[in-house]
């Protein structure tokens, strides 16, 4: 059993978000606390004062940054289990941490917990669209709890795209590989950790309460990588790992159409 002492939250920061304080304030107001590390390979006042301010403990690396790297670099601040990596663009609602541990806690042998969530546009919540209904409705399946242990079922959610929102994820690290994230890729190393976990003996932890809101801005990195076609690639890629290369074409040129929801006039 998973107790309160078996959490943490690894807060990501990257150079001087507006919106870190906001992320780290929602850690800090969860039902039950856990413990919260600041991690960050651009170490800069902005960051250090938040975390000063509020008490949390501060990590700063040295060397080039990069999304995989700054990944697991927050895992190896944190010696507990359970690790949620924020992503400083994002709010958690009070009960994510109280409902992960408690989904976690049913499970013989649980892989990721992860959430329904809502999205911020800006600074406005939308937790109603056209894009959060299907990937509501692709993960619908792993809800019953007898169907979170199916390799199979997980495998067939995402050879349809990636459903599970990565801010909303929590990880059973004694249950994952090591490295927890490949250096391969800039924009799907999500989907390609969700792929490669699913191929492993163990559960998909899915809430479809709505437990956190993933911000989109015209700065994140993932809008960077649209606009240059990096997510395209990678996507295709992902496909291939599922599907003959014909078909993952065809599934390729209309998943692309979900981009247009990263941007803020969707």
């Amino acid at each position: 059993m998973f107790g309160p002492q078996d959490h943490m939250f690894a807060l990501c920061a990257y150079k001087e978000s507006p919106y870190l304080e906001e992320c780290l304030c929602s850690l800090l107001e969860q039902a039950e606390r856990s413990q919260i590390v600041v991690s960050t390979s651009t170490p800069n006042a902005h960051i250090a004062d938040v975390a000063h301010r509020h008490g949390v403990r501060l990590v700063e690396h040295e060397g080039p940054s990069g999304i995989a790297r700054d990944w697991l670099r927050a895992l190896s601040c944190c010696d507990a289990p359970l690790v949620t990596i924020a992503h400083q663009d994002d709010v958690y609602l009070p009960a994510y941490r109280s409902t992960m541990l408690a989904c976690m806690n049913e499970e013989e042998r649980p892989l990721i917990f992860f959430s329904d969530y809502g999205e911020l546009r800006g600074t406005v919540a939308q937790d109603e669209s056209r894009l959060l209904a299907v990937k509501r409705l692709m993960l619908r399946p792993l809800a019953p709890r007898p169907l979170r242990r199916s390799r199979f079922l997980r495998r067939r959610v995402l050879s349809l795209g990636s459903p599970i929102c990565c801010p909303a994820v929590t990880y059973c690290l004694p249950n994952l590989p090591q490295p927890v994230f490949l250096d391969t890729m800039k924009c799907d190393l999500d989907w390609q950790a969700w792929e490669r976990f699913s191929k492993l003996e163990g559960s998909f932890v899915y809430s479809d309460k709505l437990l956190m809101r993933h911000r989109i801005h015209e700065g994140s990195e993932t809008s960077a990588l649209i606009q240059d076609n990096t997510r395209s690639r990678e996507d295709l890629e992902m496909f291939q790992k599922f599907w003959p290369a014909p078909i993952a074409r065809v599934l390729n040129r209309v998943y692309s159409g979900s981009q247009a929801s990263n941007a803020l006039d969707a």
